[in-house]
């Protein structure tokens, strides 16, 4: 029977070698491709596929030249909508119609997307004791309503001016014994609220993280007041700004201290618009308008936290002569036909050439 002999050592050390050195060399490749290059930039262009839906590591591909805006989409009864993807969206800019990169939903089964709150409560003497009391509790329902997702809270009241009761924390139970501190305080009679929400924009960008567990956070600021803004030094048009540049919403909560001074009497009424409203302070900035008009607040407060935690991210490419011109390029983000869309941000300046 022939016998096959096996090839001599001396032959197969050499291809040994060639293996290690051929493996060396991809190694070596891999290492040269930068980091952190967004996965929309190594693609060629193209549609949207879904792949390109942002999820985990992808979150740290981010580069400066990106444009990121926030939306919530709600259907006609005002219930947000999930799991649109990017071909769902489009985005202009400047009129003219651009490529989405990727955009960021909560994939079913997956982490859902990390939130920083502040909470901004008007002290200013025009909120009373019975609505301080419901307000404690309604906080505990908001708190609740996301506490299966990564949360992080801050508390602040104001009035004449503002003042930080808790900083940043994961802890309910902290949440709510600085709510007890908040309730014995009281502010004048000057209401900052202008002032206050610029002071949270600057506590979320100074010591909320843009990232958690490699993924974007969403930021927003709750303000809990009458309506009645007096005596800010800052004007609604810089606090939208800032709050569009670091991609903050924010979200309004008039308490019904205001209502009944305008409500007719033996009639229910729809809520007038306050000041604050007519502002646009929570339309420009993705954020929404609620009014508490009953004794329960909580049920409020369980939509508000599920309003908070339904956007998508976009994000697009400027042009190459649109990335350092120094200039102020709008947004447009429009939905399906039926939905309702609001987005965090309606502009965004280019870096210094």
């Amino acid at each position: 029977m022939p016998h096959t002999s096996e090839p001599p050592k001396t032959l197969r050390a050499p291809r040994a070698w060639l293996l290690v050195v051929c493996a060396g060399l991809l190694l070596l490749s891999s290492l040269t491709t930068p980091p952190f290059v967004s996965q929309a930039r190594q693609q060629k262009p193209g549609p949207p596929t879904p792949e390109e839906i942002l999820d985990e590591d992808d979150v740290l591909r981010i580069d400066t030249d990106m444009v990121l805006v926030d939306v919530t989409v709600t259907d006609a009864e005002g219930r947000p909508v999930r799991g649109l993807r990017a071909d769902d969206f489009k985005l202009f800019e400047d009129g003219e119609e651009r490529q989405i990169a990727f955009v960021n939903v909560e994939r079913r089964g997956g982490e859902e997307r990390p939130v920083a709150v502040v909470f901004a409560v008007d002290v200013s003497g025009s909120m009373t004791t019975q609505e301080m009391v419901r307000l404690h509790s309604a906080l505990g329902a908001f708190s609740q309503k996301i506490s299966e997702r990564p949360a992080t809270f801050a508390l602040m009241s104001f009035g004449t001016s503002a003042k930080i009761h808790q900083q940043f924390t994961d802890s309910r139970e902290k949440l709510s014994r600085s709510f007890e501190r908040l309730m014995r305080e009281t502010d004048g009679l000057s209401t900052h609220t202008f002032d206050a929400v610029d002071d949270a924009i600057r506590l979320l960008v100074r010591h909320a993280p843009r990232t958690r567990a490699r993924k974007l956070l969403k930021r927003a600021v709750v303000v809990v007041t009458d309506g009645f803004p007096v005596g800010d030094t800052v004007s609604p048009g810089t606090v939208i700004e800032r709050a569009n540049e670091a991609g903050v919403s924010v979200y309004t909560v008039t308490l019904p201290s205001f209502s009944r001074l305008l409500a007719s009497a033996g009639k229910k009424r729809a809520p007038l618009p306050t000041p604050l409203d007519v502002s646009g302070l929570a339309e420009k900035t993705g954020g929404s308008n609620f009014y508490a008009d009953a004794e329960d607040y909580e049920p409020l407060f369980r939509a508000l936290a599920e309003e908070v935690t339904s956007t998508y991210v976009l994000a697009f490419y400027p042009p190459e002569e649109k990335r350092r011109d120094g200039r102020l390029h709008t947004i447009r983000v429009e939905a399906p036909r039926g939905l309702n869309l609001r987005q965090s941000r309606t502009s965004y300046k280019s870096r210094e050439p």
